[in-house]
């Protein structure tokens, strides 16, 4: 693992903690997690295994510690390395595609529904959801919006970020 991808993956961990830190919690708890969007970048720069599983751990433990959800830590702590190992997987099965951008944003729609997914499953069984709220009800009020916003937000922001990582030599230029 090289040292500028290390500081590069820290530095977008550091910036999703901040979002996901300020981000006020909306429903029982639940916000949308803006630590996602850094993963996958993250993911979709450096896209080795170990880097995958460095920052998949990582933003599992950050997103444990600024939760807003009551008993929201274990839950996190399994859905960010699996959510970040299953989008590594799909990433390597369309990173051929023309649209860079189009990919990433379509990836990190897939991408938050199934860290959603994981996240509600996981807090289901270990700490059960909060109030009378069901699972369809949290993933309907609060992983579905957040899919939109991190799309949004992906789409926006990837291009950008590629650009700098570009002009700054800490990716190789796309031929």
């Amino acid at each position: 693992m090289k040292t500028k991808e290390l500081v590069a993956m820290a530095l977008f961990v550091a910036i999703g903690a901040a979002l996901h830190a300020v981000i006020p919690p909306f429903f029982y708890g639940m916000k949308p997690d803006m630590m996602l969007i850094m993963m996958f970048m993250g993911i979709l720069l450096f896209p080795r295994l170990q880097n995958v599983l460095v920052i998949g751990a990582v933003t599992g433990v950050i997103s444990a510690l600024t939760t807003a959800f009551p008993g929201g830590q274990l839950p996190n702590i399994i859905d960010k390395p699996l959510t970040a190992l299953m989008f590594f997987g799909v990433f390597l099965l369309v990173k051929k595609l023309n649209s860079k951008t189009l990919a990433a944003a379509g990836l990190t729609a897939a991408g938050t529904v199934l860290s959603g997914t994981i996240f509600l499953t996981a807090a289901l069984f270990i700490v059960g959801l909060p109030g009378n709220q069901g699972f369809i009800t949290l993933f309907s009020v609060v992983v579905l919006p957040a899919a939109v916003i991190n799309t949004i937000a992906m789409a926006v922001i990837f291009p950008i970020v590629q650009s700098i990582m570009k002009r700054s030599r800490l990716i190789e230029q796309v031929k």
